[in-house]
């Protein structure tokens, strides 16, 4: 069994980010929006900036309290969209129930969606992958470079995902399928889960369920990718259940160390090809600049 280093890979990756950021005539800013007080959430975007510190992009945290209305974060993002000197935006998921999540998305400037969640980004990124947006869904594509870290093959391999999620099961299942691979998804109404789990060559669970998948579960020389993140006091498990699955799998990405550092990796690469854009935009005549931002929301 052979764990897949998330965090070994994500230094790969901020070092090439390091080189592109020196490269260009500004730095680019990352605007995080953080609303209550959710433990695990403030964790995130802490590591976030310590990745950015790290690249060369400045951060830029709005921490809001949890009974902060809709329609005030909606203003500070219309305010952060007109924000020239910021590059991308991402809000902190998940978000009090009393705001709706999709109308919040929609709101980011498709320019300066950092996360690829606004239907703009999203769709492209859904009709031919990576290659016709400009940014990629973190988590999905970071689990593909972990993949392709290791050179672990995907075309002919039957891929299980667990989870049908915007975030994560739905874009991986897009990226998986895109790769060769014949894919199967499955949910909370999926029945007899273990028969379909017990199938994959690849299994990619993203529920947030602690030992939803235990080794009993799987064949022998799967490839698990974990990318739940369940915390129980000081601790953070997976998924799967750890001791019993990685007697079964050949590959198997831990909790923590795994996803999360390829995830903050990826948000901060969509970043720099936000920012790669905006540099294209200002070098182009102004009469077209216009017509280019209009196609870039397209």
């Amino acid at each position: 069994m052979i764990l897949l280093d998330g965090k070994k890979l994500s230094e790969k990756i901020l070092a090439q980010l390091k080189k592109q950021v020196s490269q260009l005539q500004k730095k680019p800013v990352l605007a995080m929006i953080l609303v209550g007080d959710d433990p695990a959430s403030a964790i995130y975007v802490r590591r976030k900036k310590i990745f950015c510190e790290e690249v060369g992009i400045i951060s830029k945290t709005l921490k809001l309290p949890a009974r902060t209305s809709e329609k005030k974060l909606l203003a500070i993002i219309d305010k952060l969209n007109k924000d020239k000197n910021v590059t991308a935006i991402m809000v902190q998921l998940p978000l009090s129930g009393h705001m709706s999540k999709n109308k919040i998305i929609e709101a980011i400037n498709p320019r300066k969606d950092a996360d690829c969640l606004h239907p703009a980004n999203y769709g492209k990124f859904a009709q031919v992958d990576e290659n016709y947006s400009v940014v990629a869904p973190a988590t999905p594509f970071g689990i593909i470079k972990l993949l392709e870290e290791y050179k672990i093959k995907i075309e002919g391999k039957h891929a299980v995902v667990v989870g049908r999620s915007n975030i994560v099961g739905k874009p991986a299942a897009q990226l998986l399928l895109s790769r060769g691979a014949t894919v199967t998804i499955c949910h909370r109404h999926t029945k007899n889960l273990a028969a379909f789990t017990r199938q994959a060559d690849i299994l990619v669970v993203a529920v947030g369920k602690r030992n939803l998948i235990r080794g009993n579960m799987m064949k022998k020389g799967v490839v698990v990718i974990d990318v739940g993140m369940n915390r129980f006091g000081k601790k953070i498990f997976g998924d799967v259940d750890f001791p019993s699955v990685s007697k079964k799998a050949s590959f198997i990405s831990p909790v923590p160390g795994g996803v999360g550092p390829t995830t903050i990796a990826i948000l901060l690469w969509n970043t720099v090809q936000l920012a790669h854009l905006d540099s294209r935009l200002d070098s182009v005549n102004p009469r077209r600049t216009s017509r280019l931002a209009k196609r870039a929301k397209k």
